[in-house]
């Protein structure tokens, strides 16, 4: 029986050397250690040995199976390796010196959209910053007025990570961060803190004509003394029609959003049906393009700032949607489908 096992460790050892695909990998694995494989085979002759023999030859089987794990394993790490090594190998070489073509390709109608904004609010004194899509708890609901358990989080489907962070549900996340990093200056120096964020948001949302998954945001504050509605109004009501360069209709509303008080809905509306009602408005003339209002005066304490002496605002413009009144995108899926056919048409130069 010890010669057996001797026989089939040599014979693993010959034929793992000579594998050189995971097909042929996978029928040695199954000939060896499958139920009907060599080594199984061997368990099922120990009912002619002694019970003493039993003991000493099963310990020795499952040496000799463990040992055949290992080596398999071993030897699929290696192939799957050198699979890697091929697939590079085979992938065409490209010349980084050669000039690049810019007749080829165009910009994202989010990309125009976004950089036509940031444009527009550099033009009125704004700051552009950016931020982490992978943020913390406390930055994305805790420092905005909304604490753990809160009902307002469902407001908000979250894709949480194993790690306890998230991916951010909205460009609000960085508010807290803006506050602390121009605090000191507004304080020391009575210098205004205004700042724009742009960036990509993520919810687990049902898609349709108007809802997406993932979608672009950029959120904007403006903190100093005696900042009032008036002042947001103007800033909202440039900024669109400086974007379609034509006066647009707008409605404020009131909404709520635990880190602004009081809390409006900007609607603006819909240029894709002219306000007759289509999908992408929800058959209401209207479409919810930018959430906002005065800062609530826990956020500002939140970031380091006498709510008593300052006041600010705050609002969420949707750089997805801005497209698609832009543009006249009736669907919101097609901006995320990659499909080059359908973006072209809406791009063109800056």
């Amino acid at each position: 029986m010890d010669n057996k096992i001797t026989i089939l460790k040599d014979e693993i050892n010959e034929k793992l050397a000579k594998t050189v695909d995971l097909i042929d990998l996978d029928k040695i694995r199954v000939a060896y250690l499958g139920k009907k494989g060599s080594i199984t085979a061997l368990l099922k002759g120990m009912k002619d040995l002694s019970a003493e023999e039993r003991k000493s030859f099963g310990a020795e089987v499952n040496k000799l199976k463990a040992f055949a794990a290992e080596k398999i394993e071993e030897k699929i790490t290696e192939l799957k390796e050198k699979e890697v090594e091929k697939e590079i190998a085979s992938m065409p070489q490209f010349d980084v010196s050669t000039p690049v073509d810019l007749t080829r390709g165009s910009y994202h109608p989010i990309t125009l959209v976004q950089r036509q904004c940031e444009k527009i609010f550099k033009s009125m004194g704004f700051t552009v910053e950016d931020y982490p899509e992978v943020v913390t708890d406390y930055e994305c609901f805790e420092s905005l007025n909304i604490p753990k358990h809160h009902p307002a989080r469902d407001m908000q489907d979250t894709y949480y990570l194993d790690n306890g962070q998230l991916l951010k549900s909205q460009t609000s996340a960085a508010q807290n961060a803006i506050l602390k990093k121009y605090g000191k200056n507004l304080i020391e120096n009575g210098v205004p803190i205004k700042a724009i964020f742009p960036g990509r948001c993520f919810r687990n949302e049902a898609t349709d004509a108007c809802h997406e998954n993932t979608f672009f945001q950029m959120e904007g504050v403006m903190v100093d003394k005696d900042i009032s509605i008036s002042n947001l109004i103007f800033f909202m009501k440039t900024m669109l029609s400086e974007v379609f360069q034509k006066d647009i209709k707008v409605r404020l509303r009131p909404g709520f959003f635990p880190f602004v008080e009081p809390g409006f809905e900007l609607d603006i509306s819909c240029l894709i049906c002219g306000g007759d009602g289509c999908p992408s408005c929800k058959h209401s003339g209207w479409l919810e393009l930018c959430p906002c209002g005065m800062i609530h005066p826990n956020v500002l304490s939140e970031g380091g700032i006498d709510p008593e002496k300052y006041t600010g605002f705050a609002f969420g413009l949707g750089l997805t949607r801005l497209a698609m009144m832009k543009y006249g995108i009736k669907d919101i899926r097609d901006l995320n489908s990659g499909n080059l056919k359908s973006l072209s048409q809406f791009t063109d130069d800056e």
